[in-house]
């Protein structure tokens, strides 16, 4: 059937004749699972609105980003972004997806700068102040009369929040706080905008009060002044320097002198230090986690939508581009026919789809935790926190490298910027870093595992995402042919099995560890090869049997359900192909088995075929977002390679300067020698 993506710009009148043949052999209408993945054709329709809006106004034009030294980007950037934030006033925009999509088509593939005043610094105000201080600071950030950061990672420790060096001393003879960093490794180091932008922070400092430790806690503090920009007596403020990618942002470092803070500046909604110094700690531990959790959902939901960049670029690319010959005197074919490029490619655009339904149910289970926290419910707390934690881990791990696959498979085009690969690839790689290490986040996850375990084995039980630890294990597969691999509930009790008895082994190893008189930390410390492999294998499963549950509940067109099983299934039986020998270990799966999972997935890779540029037509990505040459709709890369080569400032002059400075003497140089 042939399908149109209406609302996708054709760049030119002339659409390269391999991808137009594509999109006809599609079997179902990419408007429908586009509107599958904005939630209804209606939420398609306003969010193609909205970033028109962006678009179409000529404040966002600009030459291309590649041409630009990294002060012309931060100036233009933060241009863009007040720009962006006037807009969003006269448009009365004010729902929090429709200024993401507003902002993403401001900005294209440039990260969006104050973005952590519109995140972290804002939610942080809203989920951990008291209600009186909300109504102060919540006015101000909503204004912008005030421009915030989230100020945590420190020179000398990042994920290691109880490391942290930043002190905060209560002075009950004044009701302040005396801020300080006590070493140069306690100076905070990597905030967005702290550099040069930014006028306040939320600062995580540890607490002391009546000569006692409190733990780590959060402070709202005026780093500069509103009239001159100037920093505060006390404070040393400044941008960190170039980065692999972000260059648009001034990341930046910060160091405290006894600076005081009023005492009302602490965020009080669930812990208090009272006049006199006393302390009210929070009714749970880990409350203070809230702002964390959200910015991790996010993340995971933002893998899928790099992913989808990638697939998009990889693939358009893949069927426009013809390359060597299969069969000899015929016509080169395009790189998508081959299997080795579907190899690479597939299990990629299905990791997309993957993470964009996962971070869709991790916001859901966001919302589902903050209802149950107003009225006083805690409970699920931990496993959410352990959850996010890992899949925020395993989701950008799979990004960085699936992105990195993708762009080898578009050869040597993918090297240039023109493909977008670069930037997307360098402002997408540091989420395995920030807001977490994702290592430490891991074995956050794999120590909530065992504590499960502990629980199963104590007759407590478990429930929710980790109930599978108390089922009674399937010691063997049932899988008796090919078609078999397509079953999802074969393929999630394939995976539960590994998952369960990885996470048993890790508890096992850690006990014997603890057994010869180690201590906690440092049996942990003597299996984390066994505990990541538990968090990794765990978080593999919820996100296959999250795909699958996601498919078998949509409201769509049977067209639309079936090439999303097929690639449901294809990630599904991929991973298991990745990681063969943990499902062959204990015999869960024969060789046999094996090799009819291998035969499932070339046939796998042949169903989606047809429909993999109509896939990547579905995210409905506008070429002025998306930002590559490669990736364009209309197919038409060649000649705009060119012409974007052609608009380099190197080639503004024909003889460049370095010509008459060095190239030149250097040739007379050598030619007067060689006539000696």
């Amino acid at each position: 059937m042939a399908a149109s993506v209406v609302g996708v710009p054709v760049p030119s009148s002339r659409v390269n004749p391999d991808i137009q043949k594509e999109r006809n052999t599609a079997t179902f209408d990419p408007l429908h699972l586009t509107y599958v993945l904005d939630g209804g054709k209606d939420r398609t329709q306003r969010r193609r609105y909205v970033e028109s809006l962006a678009l179409n106004d000529p404040a966002f034009k600009h030459k291309d980003l590649s041409f630009m030294d990294r002060e012309e980007r931060y100036t233009n950037s933060i241009r863009k972004a007040i720009h962006t934030v006037r807009r969003l006033r006269e448009l009365e925009i004010t729902d929090i997806q429709e200024i993401n999509w507003y902002k993403g088509a401001a900005n294209k593939t440039e990260e969006s700068n104050l973005q952590l005043h519109d995140s972290m610094f804002l939610h942080a105000i809203y989920s951990q102040m008291a209600p009186e201080q909300q109504g102060l600071w919540m006015e101000k950030a909503y204004a912008y009369t005030v421009i915030g950061t989230y100020a945590q990672t420190e020179l000398g420790h990042g994920t290691f929040l109880r490391g942290l060096e930043t002190t905060a001393t209560y002075d009950p003879a004044t009701q302040e706080f005396v801020l300080h960093s006590p070493t140069l490794t306690a100076m905070k180091w990597w905030p967005g905008n702290l550099g040069k932008t930014c006028t306040h922070a939320v600062v995580a400092a540890q607490l002391i009060s009546k000569g006692k430790s409190l733990g780590i806690h959060m402070f709202m503090v005026q780093l500069r002044s509103l009239e001159d920009h100037m920093p505060l007596p006390g404070i040393e403020l400044g941008d960190i320097g170039p980065k692999f990618g972000y260059a648009n942002i001034d990341n930046g470092f910060l160091r405290f002198d006894h600076v005081r803070i009023p005492r009302e500046n602490m965020f009080m909604k669930y812990s208090q230090i009272e006049p006199d110094g006393s302390y009210v700690a929070p009714p749970a531990a880990k409350l203070t986690y809230g702002s964390m959790i959200l910015i991790r959902a996010f993340i995971i939901g933002g893998m899928g939508r790099t992913l989808a960049k990638g697939a998009t670029i990889s693939i358009r690319y893949s069927a426009v581009r013809r390359q060597s010959e299969l069969m000899p005197g015929a016509k080169e074919p395009q790189v998508l026919e081959y299997q080795s490029q579907q190899l690479k490619l597939f299990p990629n655009l299905a990791t997309a789809y993957a993470f964009t339904f996962l971070g869709r149910q991790m916001q859901d289970m966001y919302a589902k935790y903050m209802s149950e926290l107003s009225s006083g419910e805690y409970s699920s707390l931990p496993e959410l926190h352990a959850t996010a934690a890992g899949l925020k881990a395993f989701t950008s791990w799979v990004m960085i490298a699936g992105m990195e696959e993708m762009r080898l498979a578009c050869g040597g085009h993918g090297y240039s910027s023109a493909s977008a690969f670069p930037e997307i690839y360098a402002n997408q790689n540091p989420a395995a870093t920030y807001e977490g290490e994702n290592t430490v986040m891991m074995l956050q996850t794999a120590r909530y595992l065992l504590k499960c375990v502990r629980n199963v084995r104590a007759g407590k039980g478990v429930g929710g995402v980790m109930s599978y630890l108390a089922e009674t294990p399937q010691p063997r597969s049932s899988a008796a042919n090919d078609k078999d691999f397509l079953c999802s509930k074969m393929l999630t009790e394939a995976y539960k099995h590994v998952a369960r008895r990885l996470v048993y082994e890790a508890a096992d190893r850690v006990t014997d560890s603890l057994k010869k008189g180690r201590a906690q930390v440092i049996a942990s410390n003597e299996n984390h090869l066994h505990l990541l492999r538990a968090g990794q294998a765990h978080c593999h499963l919820y996100v296959v049997d999250n795909f699958f549950s996601a498919v078998a509940e949509l409201a769509a067109p049977d067209s639309v359900k079936e090439v999303l099983q097929a690639l449901a299934s294809l990630y599904a039986v991929h991973g298991i192909i990745q990681n063969r020998g943990e499902f062959l270990y204990d015999g869960y799966l024969t060789g046999d088995q094996l090799a009819m999972a291998d035969r499932q997935l070339i046939a796998l890779l042949g169903t989606i075929r047809p429909n993999a540029v109509t896939l990547v037509d579905s995210f409905d990505i506008h070429d002025d977002i998306l930002g590559s040459i490669l990736g364009r709709y209309d197919g038409n890369v060649y000649e705009n390679l060119y012409k974007w080569a052609k608009s380099s400032p190197l080639n503004d002059k024909e003889v460049v300067d370095a010509y008459d400075l060095h190239i030149k003497p250097f040739l007379r140089e050598n030619i007067a020698k060689s006539k000696l």
